[in-house]
């Protein structure tokens, strides 16, 4: 049985009987059935889909946004915003996807030629979480149904009403049948899905242990797996920078969805000569945050996804302190029902202790000072992880050496980073491999078979 609850208030919300070992089967099978219509579908029928899809959660953007604010507590504006998105990326890849999936032609040093054609190959199993319970499976699922495959979700339990609404948004929108399926399961049934000769690839956004898990699996079975894992990312402020900016998305990092955002800023590194006169900006800003009611529009931030994840994060906080961090102010759990915590920040952090090198997946910032550009990177890159960075500076030459010299996927400079459709997404190290969004996101599971023709 799977039982979700809303953060804010504790309280029991639905309970979801998990499928059967039979029912399992069942959905495999629709699966293979569905894929062998949809991968001879037109680009036309596929992306009047994607458009049908875009105007169906523009229609229901209350309902969903209220599904994913009751079940992981992100505010109702950052849900509705959320739905917005997901309605983007879907009008994105119906009008701009046609032209991604053209033959390619290549002229042969013999005289002959050579086509490449992009060719769906099958069901693909999504293994999702709970942050932004609708666009990250959308980033899979938009990219899925202009392929031509078919997606199987198996999403995290504490949102799995908003997984039964994505199915329902499917059916409304007029998919076939078997499309895309909503897997009410555990963690458990996921191994022997791997397994089974119909599914021909994963994709995994998540924690590391849960990316390990499924692609030693699609390894064990020589089966193709996207990771997105997250990350610890760098957030670099250098004295050329506009320090009022660099504070507000400072504090817009570790606070939106109430700090649980893979690709946020959660390690501020700044420039000595700064350091003080942004630790003391940024201290004012954090501590007038508040944590409210998720339903309020005017609410800064709502509690953290779940107990257990509060728990979670006060661990990751009295370990910080016991390897000799300080926590100058915040992450407490405030009175009252619910998973809330105030935003806080942690100075000191010993670079070769356990909390530099993890995550900390609520709103409580990592602050470092770096003597120079050099130190900057070196702090930068002195974790396992390389998602995604943000580098605040007005000098040429100190951005192009960010852009060069830190590991990660994505840098936004002078920004807040943030996904896009047009853009690809992903990491490196053990933030995964693979990319999201954009062409490279919908070729991922596509074969791109070479064809060899008279010249």
């Amino acid at each position: 049985m799977i039982t979700t609850r809303n953060p804010a208030t504790g309280e029991e919300l639905d309970r979801y009987e998990e499928l059967t070992r039979h029912e399992i089967e069942t959905k495999l099978a629709t699966a293979t059935d569905a894929f062998g219509e949809w991968r001879l579908s037109t680009i036309e029928r596929r992306t009047e889909l994607l458009e049908k899809l875009a105007e169906t959660y523009e229609a229901n953007e209350e309902k969903l946004a209220r599904q994913a604010t009751l079940e992981m507590g992100k505010t109702i504006a950052s849900a509705r915003s959320e739905v917005q998105k997901c309605a983007k990326l879907f009008r994105h890849y119906a009008q701009e996807g046609a032209p991604m999936l053209e033959p390619l032609s290549w002229q042969l040093g013999d005289g002959g030629r050579a086509e490449g054609r992009w060719l769906p190959q099958g069901p693909v199993l999504a293994v999702m979480p709970w942050n932004f319970p609708y666009w990250q499976v959308v980033r899979f699922l938009a990219p899925t149904i202009l392929a031509g495959n078919v997606g199987l979700l198996k999403h995290a339990s504490i949102v799995q009403g908003t997984a039964a609404l994505m199915e329902e948004m499917m059916i409304e929108a007029g998919a076939p049948e078997g499309v895309f399926q909503n897997l009410a399961i555990s963690s458990d049934p996921v191994a022997d899905i791997l397994a089974d000769e119909r599914v021909i690839a994963a994709t995994v956004t998540g924690s590391e242990g849960a990316g390990r898990a499924v692609a030693q699996q699609c390894g064990k079975y020589l089966k193709k797996v996207v990771l997105e894992l997250g990350g610890s990312d760098p957030f670099v402020v250098m004295p050329s920078a506009d320090m009022e900016e660099a504070v507000e998305q400072a504090v817009k990092a570790r606070i939106q969805n109430t700090g649980q955002s893979c690709i946020c800023g959660k390690r501020m590194i700044v420039h000595a000569d700064i350091y003080d006169d942004f630790l003391d900006r940024f201290s004012a800003a954090m501590k007038d945050v508040t944590a409210g009611d998720p339903f309020e529009d005017d609410t800064d931030m709502g509690p953290l996804s779940s107990q257990e994840q509060l728990d979670t994060v006060l661990d990751q906080l009295k370990t910080a302190q016991d390897e000799g961090a300080k926590l100058l102010f915040g992450g407490e759990p405030t009175d009252g029902p619910g998973a809330y915590i105030s935003a806080g920040i942690l100075t000191d952090v010993p670079l070769d202790s356990e909390t530099a090198k993890e995550e900390i997946f609520g709103p409580v910032a990592q602050l470092y000072r770096a003597e120079d550009i050099d130190d900057a990177i070196r702090i930068a890159n002195a974790i396992p992880f390389g998602l995604g960075s943000s580098v605040w500076t007005n000098d040429d030459e100190e951005r192009e050496r960010f852009v060069r010299d830190i590991e990660a996927g994505m840098t936004a400079v002078n920004q807040f980073l943030a996904s896009a459709p047009e853009a690809p997404f992903g990491g490196v190290k053990r933030s995964g491999h693979g990319r999201e969004l954009a062409r490279f996101g919908l070729h991922e599971f596509m074969n791109l078979k070479t064809v060899m023709v008279p010249g």
